[in-house]
């Protein structure tokens, strides 16, 4: 069994905080004996080369070189266009044709988009009601409009400001993009009292274009199946359309129709008559809202740039702001986000300066008045510059004052006619401020407790004889016993055993003064060396793996929870730059006669009981620890890089993240109750 990285999945469903990554393993040193050349026979002298193919250019000629014509160039890199040929780039397809379909809305020349997705959900429809692909010859090309723009990169109708006054579409190559990776793709255009019909296979035509004869009203129908040539799946989810349908309906205050054939449902979305306060409301859900808050605080301008947003704070921390530009989402923020953060920052400052109520002795950082905000924010921009094709990013620079311009003395307003949501804020401000200055007193504590200085480790730490991070490997593992077989079980040159003493600190409820002085959380940054808070510096970090290795029950589980917990709130960078993993010990071992299998949970025993019920009776243990593996068993399904499984915690969403976060280990015990309560029918049974 070849080493692995898979997507690791909580057992308090952290689905939203992980994702699958590619095997990058760090290959061990070979041991000094298979260092050894072997004999080999001499090797054959070398056939004569032609004058011209000795020089230092190797024969790199200019027939060497390719020119990709057509949309041959998305084919041949997707991810350039799509971001990724996985299940996320997948579905980017959907969203370039609803985009066109949105931009219709958006000028006002349609009213509704109604997706149908097949039921073996392989295949998807998108149809709106705007004016309708032109299917005229194009002059120049000598083609059919239809043809040239799904069939052409950089071809399409929002080049020029005549057509559409704000689109999400920039370059001309999204329906273009999604015909090159389509298997099939059918278009059906109704305009100027006919109907058109014209397909495609993998980007090509496979007929010309078809008068279908007279029809009523106007639109654009899309239906496609992706390639499965390109993609890892062709198969859409169901659940992530209607998510993102959802969103659309509530921007545009338009209707939406999502037909998913694989369930059997039709979800009909109408918010034509609400505004982002609701679907902010939405997405809050049933999280607590600051004192106060009750009440969201929206604004809305239709001068350039245009701009509506929502604004609450809610009880519980983080920093949440989901952001739009012409109707398409942007992830990863950008230059509207960061000018919405400072005129928030602006507004409670001006605030609390015009009524004094500015604490002595303690400063107040940006990240202290935005604690606990949670906000939707959408602009349409006329020339949006966009982070790539996949637009999950704003970069244009003047967009940044100009929303922070326009909502600062908004909302400080707002604050002067509502003092008593005001002053909660204030208080909340004040007391996040302290808070954060606890966590600084207790990191500097923590701080000289934790020297890299090898004879300063802690004492229970087994390190590793290399002195290279990128080689070495450090087990965090639970308990004395765990740590015995480990240590005697690992290769000493690249792999470190740091046992810890049973539960960790829930360091999402426990105070800063608490951390500051717990050891076990002192002797986990002693060993790692990175510090922590204002002095964490990646690049002292000793081992470029730290591995979660706790026991396959419940309460390994717990840990492993916890620890998260503490690497995701004060050590984020060593998530997000994927030095977190989780390793998986076996649950059962299966000996039957004189094999040995290994299961790592119920199905996999019983899928080994299955397969081998003709042989001898089987002895099925089931390991209650990693205590009770012996080094040998420990080495070989665990640490062994040649056939362990790590899993490697990376973070997707950060809102999601830190939404499970919260519910999971927080101080309210709310969200855990009804989370087992939703999820109490899907126990079979109780590890206890």
């Amino acid at each position: 069994m070849s080493q692995r990285i898979e997507q690791f999945q909580l057992e308090f469903d952290l689905e939203s905080a992980v994702e699958t990554v590619p095997p990058v393993p760090q290959p061990l040193p070979a041991s000094p004996a298979a260092r050894e050349e072997p004999e080999t026979e001499k090797a054959p002298p070398r056939s004569r080369r032609k004058k011209s193919e000795e020089t230092p250019t190797g024969g790199y000629r200019a027939r060497d070189i390719q020119v990709l014509t057509g949309l041959e160039p998305v084919r041949k890199r997707p991810g350039l266009y799509v971001g990724s040929v996985d299940e996320a780039g997948l579905h980017h397809l959907v969203w370039e044709i609803v985009d066109n379909s949105i931009d219709e809305v958006m000028n006002g020349y349609a009213t509704f988009v109604e997706l149908e997705l097949d039921a073996d959900g392989q295949g998807i429809r998108v149809t709106d009601n705007g004016r309708g692909i032109p299917v005229d010859l194009h002059e120049k090309y000598k083609k059919p409009a239809l043809e040239l723009i799904l069939t052409t990169l950089h071809a399409g109708g929002k080049f020029a400001s005549s057509n559409y006054q704000y689109s999400g579409g920039l370059h001309g190559v999204g329906a273009s993009v999604v015909n090159a990776l389509s298997h099939t793709l059918e278009a059906t255009i109704r305009r100027d009292g006919r109907e058109w019909f014209q397909a495609f296979r993998r980007g090509k035509p496979v007929g010309p274009l078809q008068d279908m004869g007279t029809a009523r009203g106007t639109g654009t129908s899309i239906w496609f199946r992706p390639d499965p040539e390109i993609f890892q799946t062709t198969v859409f989810d169901g659940k992530v359309i209607l998510e993102t349908m959802e969103a659309r309906a509530w921007l545009h205050r338009m209707k939406v129709v999502f037909k998913d054939r694989t369930s059997g449902e039709t979800h009909r979305l109408d918010h034509t008559s609400e505004g982002l306060d609701g679907y902010l409301v939405q997405l809050v859900g049933k999280e607590p809202r600051a004192e106060g808050w009750e009440t969201v605080f929206t604004y809305g301008r239709d001068d350039d740039p245009k701009l509506e947003l929502a604004l609450l704070w809610s009880a519980s921390g983080g920093e949440q702001v989901r952001s739009f530009v012409n109707g398409v989402r942007t992830p990863q923020g950008g230059t509207h986000d960061l000018g919405l953060k400072a005129g928030v920052v602006r507004a409670v400052r001006n605030y609390m300066d015009t009524h004094g109520l500015q604490p002595r002795g303690l400063k107040l950082s940006a990240e202290d008045i935005r604690d606990g905000l949670r906000g939707v924010l959408s602009i349409y921009v006329r020339e949006p510059q966009f982070k790539g094709q996949t637009k999950e990013r704003l970069n244009n620079p003047e967009v940044n004052a100009q929303v922070a311009n326009a909502l600062a003395p908004a909302l400080e307003s707002f604050l002067n006619e509502n003092r008593s949501v005001a002053q909660a804020l204030v208080d909340r401000v004040v007391s996040g401020a302290r808070s954060r200055a606890e966590i600084q007193a207790a990191t500097e504590m923590v701080a000289r407790k934790s020297v890299s200085h090898r004879l300063n480790l802690p004492g229970k730490l087994a390190d590793c004889s290399s002195t290279r991070p990128g080689d070495s490997e450090l087990f965090i593992v639970e308990g004395d016993s765990a740590g015995g077989s480990a240590k005697q079980a690992r290769d000493r040159r690249h792999q470190a055993i740091l046992p810890l003493r049973g539960k960790i600190l829930n360091t999402e409820q426990a105070g800063m003064g608490k951390m500051g002085q717990n050891k076990e959380i002192a002797d986990l940054l002693s060993a790692l060396g990175c510090g922590i808070g204002p002095k964490f510096d990646r690049d002292r970090l000793r081992y470029g793996r730290v591995v979660i290795l706790t026991d396959a029950d419940s309460d390994g589980h717990h840990i492993a929870g916890l620890l998260i917990t503490f690497f995701y709130r004060f050590l984020p960078e060593l998530v997000r730059k994927g030095h977190i993993y989780l390793g998986r010990p076996p649950l059962y071992r299966v000996q039957i006669g004189k094999e040995t299998h290994w299961a790592w949970d119920d199905e996999q025993r019983d899928r080994i009981m299955k397969r081998t019920r003709s042989r001898a009776n089987p002895v099925i243990t089931r390991f209650k620890g990693l205590g009770e593996m012996s080094p040998a068993q420990l080495k070989e399904t665990t640490l062994d890089p040649r056939s362990r499984t790590l899993f490697r915690v990376c973070v997707t969403d950060e809102e999601e993240a830190d939404k499970a976060i919260s519910e999971c280990f927080g101080r309210d015990p709310a969200p855990r109750y009804r989370f087992v309560m939703e999820c109490a029918t899907q126990a079979d049974e109780l590890d206890v």
